[in-house]
């Protein structure tokens, strides 16, 4: 089971919407996906039609006490399952300090046969989850705009993970690209100078994702001929390609 997490301290950079969008990829490349949302605010929750609920709690989940088939649920997405957030996902965090290194595969222990892949979704914080988050996954998949802001993040995530000897490899990406803008054509130009490890796929800024609040559902399946779904689509290969 490899795990792989949509993670930046910047918010507002596509991140939901690129964890929603590379989950059903995946699903469509036929791997067995667990989706888990581990923001508060639940978006991909509600991007996937489910409800905004952890049955049994979040302290039992951290605790591994859960029942796995009732708290994980089902999507309309083929392969697609999503452990869904809620409002109480906030105590995660405080929960986690008291667990060591790495709690949240441990979490997934009892259904780590049942996945190929497991995608997480988190808040855009530097926290005790984050940390768990940073040595649990096999890579960090980190949304940029190209913009000097959200760049500036992607330097301060490089600089706290090695500050803290944290091995966790970075594979940055560029979101909500516009090509007419002079900067965002002149940051994509150097962001592979700088990032050796960026994925080349470029996700454009586009009302197909925009939609997807309205949809309720992954770009695929809404609109499947669009530039943002077959730059999903590259995306997700080159991901693939690096996991194998």
């Amino acid at each position: 089971m490899r795990m792989l997490s949509l993670y930046s301290i910047k918010g507002g950079v596509g991140k939901t919407a690129s964890a929603v969008n590379l989950a059903c990829e995946a699903a469509a490349c036929g791997h067995r996906v667990l989706l888990w949302d581990l923001d508060p605010q639940a978006a991909t929750t509600f991007y996937l039609k489910i409800k905004p609920k952890i049955r049994g709690g979040v302290e039992k989940l951290v605790k591994g006490k859960a029942v796995f088939n009732k708290v994980i649920r089902s999507t309309n997405v083929d392969g697609l399952d999503v452990l869904p957030a809620s409002l109480d996902s906030r105590e995660m965090d405080q929960l986690l300090e008291h667990h060591g290194s790495s709690h949240l595969r441990q979490i997934l222990g009892k259904v780590r046969d049942e996945y190929d892949l497991v995608i997480l979704d988190c808040p855009p914080t530097l926290s005790h989850m984050s940390e768990n988050m940073f040595t649990s996954v096999d890579a960090l998949l980190v949304p940029v705009v190209p913009s000097t802001l959200s760049l500036r993040t992607l330097e301060q995530l490089e600089t706290f993970l090695d500050d803290q000897d944290l091995v966790c490899p970075l594979w940055p990406f560029i979101t909500l690209a516009d090509r007419r803008r002079t900067m965002h054509r002149e940051v994509m130009e150097s962001f592979g100078k700088r990032w050796p490890l960026r994925l080349s796929s470029v996700i454009p800024a586009a009302s197909a994702v925009e939609r997807m609040g309205l949809e309720r559902a992954p770009v695929r399946h809404f609109s499947p001929y669009t530039p943002a779904c077959r730059a999903y689509a590259s995306l997700w290969k080159e991901i693939e390609q690096r996991l194998a």
